[in-house]
């Protein structure tokens, strides 16, 4: 090997060294190859005359919680391949609350694996197993489907196919149609931090918003002059009019930022998201009111349990449920969902109307969830 010229000497030591590196900097893709190229100098990487092209006919997927969803990747080759090469397919996942708007290489370290596959063999991983498939409709494609969509699903998801010397990707963005709602403790005002948001969300069958989310709402009329945590740390709060002690008179419309903030230390709100729901809210009808013991009670006579808020909400806003009648949920928060405003029941906008949270001995009706 002494007598090699260096070019060559250089390649057969990277070639020897462990975990060889890859085009992106602190990225593994979880396969070994060869980076040996006759490149353009724009990344794109050529042998023999032929390249391989990823490609995705749709950036972003959205679908609802529970149901299915197909993220579509495929590849092909210019000039068309005469004879077939053997090719992987691998699907990473970044979470939502993850991604970053740099696209910076160390956005790659965080990605997850979904699932890796290669002819008819193929491995799902985590969360994913048993969920995910290659659908396979046609040569060439290499689409992901995802059953039994959850919450937590959603963020940016990468096919990478690999031939050997070649490696290219394509992203796509999953997001679940759903709705934002703000929440605060039942002790009042900027009670939680970070993780104690996360679990208030959580408890109500929710999420923490993402940016996106949260900018969504706003563009369809969310205003809430209370700041609140969002999935990436950061303090934000919506703001269709702007007023004194809501940033201002001077600000324009839009969300009001306060940034990343401790986790640990700083409190606030929050800011949940919830996507539909399998089973059904409903009002109970009965010709008595009840107090908060009693109302989770008669929700289990009835087969079904007490609603939580985000059930509430995903009810309200992607189901339709109207209905002018206070009741008690499962947080001890007293609310009641409109879809057309009316006399007597509060504003003339749709929304959940809240009570907020009142004396648990105080009769209201309630909702349950079957």
């Amino acid at each position: 090997m002494l007598g090699l010229p260096r070019p060559l000497l250089a390649v057969c030591v990277y070639l020897l060294l462990p975990g060889g590196q890859s085009r992106i900097p602190g990225y593994n893709n979880g396969f070994h190859y060869q980076d040996i190229s006759n490149g353009n100098g724009n990344g794109e990487i050529y042998f023999n005359g032929i390249r391989l092209h990823v490609e995705s006919p749709q950036p972003s997927v959205s679908a609802t919680r529970g149901s299915s969803a197909i993220l579509p990747c495929h590849y092909h080759y210019e000039p068309e391949l005469t004879t077939p090469r053997r090719t992987r397919v691998k699907w990473s996942w970044l979470p939502a609350n993850h991604i970053s708007a740099s696209g910076s290489p160390e956005s790659f370290t965080r990605e997850t694996e979904v699932m890796v596959a290669m002819g008819s063999r193929h491995r799902s991983y985590g969360s994913f197993q048993g969920r995910v498939r290659l659908r396979r409709s046609a040569p060439g494609d290499l689409s992901l489907v995802i059953n039994e969509l959850r919450l937590n699903d959603t963020g940016r998801y990468r096919c990478e196919v690999i031939d050997g010397l070649e490696d290219e990707s394509v992203t796509v963005e999953l997001e679940l149609r759903g709705v934002v709602f703000p929440y605060y403790s039942p002790k009042g005002r900027y009670h939680f931090n970070f993780f104690g948001a996360q679990q208030a969300c959580q408890e109500q069958d929710a999420t923490l918003a993402t940016f996106e989310q949260l900018f969504t709402a706003w563009e369809e009329g969310l205003d809430w002059c209370n700041a609140g945590w969002l999935a990436d740390g950061t303090v934000q709060y919506p703001i269709t009019v702007p007023r004194d002690g809501c940033g201002g008179l001077d600000l324009d419309p839009g969300l009001r930022n306060y940034g990343q903030r401790n986790r640990l230390l700083h409190l606030y709100d929050a800011f949940c998201f919830s996507a539909s729901v399998k089973g059904t809210v409903y009002f109970l009808k009965h010709p008595t009111q009840f107090n908060f013991t009693e109302a989770v009670q008669a929700c289990a006579s009835d087969g079904s349990q007490i609603a939580k808020v985000g059930q509430l909400y995903a009810a309200w806003r992607l189901m339709g449920l109207d209905r002018c009648d206070a009741g008690w949920l499962a947080d001890g928060s007293v609310r009641y969902p409109i879809t057309k405003g009316r006399a007597n029941c509060g504003p003339p906008e749709p929304g959940v109307r809240s009570f907020g949270f009142l004396p648990l001995h105080l009769k209201f009706g309630v909702y349950c969830y079957q």
